[in-house]
């Protein structure tokens, strides 16, 4: 477990008191003997709510010294992780530190093995969204590895003129089909122009999916979603 100096927490907590109500964010480095914070820009759509570290800022942090934690804050709540914080812990491989700038309460945790539920998971993007949930269906249900997009930066990539979902499905390892069966992948639009959410078919016309602001769910795949279908894929590990 890292422990914190006295120098440390008053770095982090200026910061977070700084930059609340936002979630401020940033990371702890090694130079040599000594240890340091690096206060990077948050770059989430809700700051308020999550954090997104600004890619130059992490890389200007990196040609300092070794990361060694990651740090955010939580304005309006404890500093017990959110499940969204267990899972990027996990993604990162590296130590979290939390701290509430009103309280001035630390908190901090370490990757332990940790994997959301499928059903009634929380919605934050590129961490836990529509995508992930179909990459970990089909990790833990059927056993495919399927590639890792990462995000930043890049909500609302529907509404630039990006169709990211039907550009790399081919490159994912899937085709087109007309039919769903058990354990393909249903591409929809939700108030765009093309497809902009993943669905996992369940069969027998239920689908698992992730909303925006929702909690992932089983769904009847009828009405508004069979109407909203651009693409029906299935892996091709599996035709």
């Amino acid at each position: 477990m890292i422990i914190l100096s006295e120098s440390l927490k008053a770095a982090i907590l200026a910061h977070a008191q700084a930059e609340s109500p936002r979630e401020c964010c940033g990371v702890i480095v090694n130079v040599g003997r000594d240890r340091g914070y690096v206060a990077c820009r948050n770059l989430a759509d809700d700051p308020r709510q999550h954090f997104q570290i600004h890619h130059e800022d992490f890389a200007r942090a990196e040609d300092q010294g070794e990361i060694i934690a990651i740090v955010h804050s939580h304005p309006f709540a404890n500093v017990q992780p959110s499940e969204a914080d267990k899972v990027a812990c996990e993604d990162s491989g590296l130590p979290w530190v939390i701290v509430n700038p009103q309280t001035e309460a630390f908190g901090i945790f370490e990757p332990s093995g940790y994997e959301a539920q499928l059903i009634g998971r929380q919605f934050v993007y590129g961490v836990l969204d529509c995508y992930t949930l179909v990459l970990d269906y089909y990790r833990r249900e059927l056993g495919i590895m399927l590639p890792y997009y990462v995000r930043d930066d890049s909500w609302g990539w529907w509404e630039r003129g990006q169709n990211l979902y039907a550009d790399r499905f081919a490159e994912a390892g899937f085709v087109a089909v007309h039919t769903p069966q058990p354990g393909d992948v249903i591409l929809m639009q939700v108030q765009s122009d093309v497809a902009n959410h993943a669905a996992v078919y369940l069969g027998d016309n239920v689908i698992l999916h992730h909303l925006v602001k929702q909690l992932s769910r089983r769904d009847m795949y009828g009405g508004y979603w069979q109407k909203h279908t651009l693409h029906i894929l299935r892996h091709r590990s599996r035709c």
